[in-house]
């Protein structure tokens, strides 16, 4: 008889297990869920981003890059650093060899070396631009432009960019930063110096203008000198193919031209004078 008992109540115990086994599994099915959503053992790096590892907060030398990754929670954070081109725009104030004031405004694309954006991270922080790239731009700025006069910063624009890029350059990549494009937005001087300016860019014009003039002048007045040489040397020519004959011939013309104009008839008047005897006294001698 306490066999028997004992037999009913291990099967008893069996069905209890079976009837609890499904919501055993669904609890511990939900705990992990919670702790994977909870914990979040997992890390994704976007595009243009790389991640760096710190284990406790220490920055490791591994840099992850685009894609998912795997994390150990409570042990490792991932902390993203965007390695695309960005761009950062600067005013500096500097002074010219000339002692000008001179402001500009200056445009700078860079993007963090992106082997190197565990150890930004860690020296710099996300601050970098503040930290790192404006006094940089400030100090290049004044140093490359106390080399140059105010005129020569005008006229030699491409070289004093071309000078302030490489000086940048140099300077921004011992922080692992690398330029990829500078530009000076503006160049500014004092009101007085920029109507200096104006003024010599006036007197510039006048003073071409004025020469070109005066070639102008120049140059009608030797064609006019030309136009009357070459016009005097045609009466000369004429005044040498002149002769006896030719003077006749023309006499003749000019008379045979009258007797086609005369129409018969003489005046009733008679005097000295009246009578147009048109070669007359020429044709008598040639008669005789």
């Amino acid at each position: 008889m306490y066999y028997q008992s004992d037999a009913d109540k291990a099967k008893e115990a069996m069905q209890t297990m079976i009837k609890k086994g499904p919501m055993k599994l669904i609890v511990i099915v939900v705990a992990i869920i919670f702790i994977i959503l909870f914990f979040r053992p997992w890390v994704q790096v976007g595009p243009g981003q790389r991640g760096v590892v710190l284990n406790f907060g220490a920055v490791q030398e591994q840099v992850m890059e685009e894609g998912l990754h795997l994390r150990i929670p409570v042990m490792q954070e991932i902390a993203l650093m965007d390695v695309k081109i960005q761009k950062a725009e600067t005013d500096a104030a500097a002074a010219s060899a000339d002692l000008q004031d001179v402001s500009s405004r200056i445009a700078l694309n860079y993007h963090i070396v992106p082997d190197k954006a565990n150890v930004v991270y860690q020296k710099i922080g996300v601050h970098f631009k503040e930290r790192i790239i404006d006094p940089a731009i400030q100090e290049v700025v004044k140093a490359v432009t106390a080399k140059y006069s105010a005129e020569e910063l005008i006229t030699k624009r491409p070289a004093v960019s071309e000078a302030m890029r490489v000086a940048l350059m140099d300077r921004l990549i011992v922080n692992n930063i690398a330029v990829d494009a500078f530009s000076i937005v503006i160049f500014s001087f004092s009101k007085v110096f920029t109507e200096a300016i104006e003024a010599k860019q006036t007197a510039e014009q006048l003073a071409l203008k004025a020469k070109r003039d005066l070639e102008r002048i120049k140059i009608e007045a030797e064609q006019k000198i030309t136009a009357a040489k070459a016009e005097a040397e045609s009466l000369r020519l004429q005044r040498a193919n002149i002769s006896t004959d030719l003077i006749e011939l023309r006499r003749i013309e000019a008379n045979m031209k009258a007797i086609d104009k005369w129409n018969g008839i003489l005046p009733q008047v008679t005097g000295e004078g009246a009578i147009p005897m048109i070669g007359l006294g020429d044709t008598s001698r040639r008669a005789k």
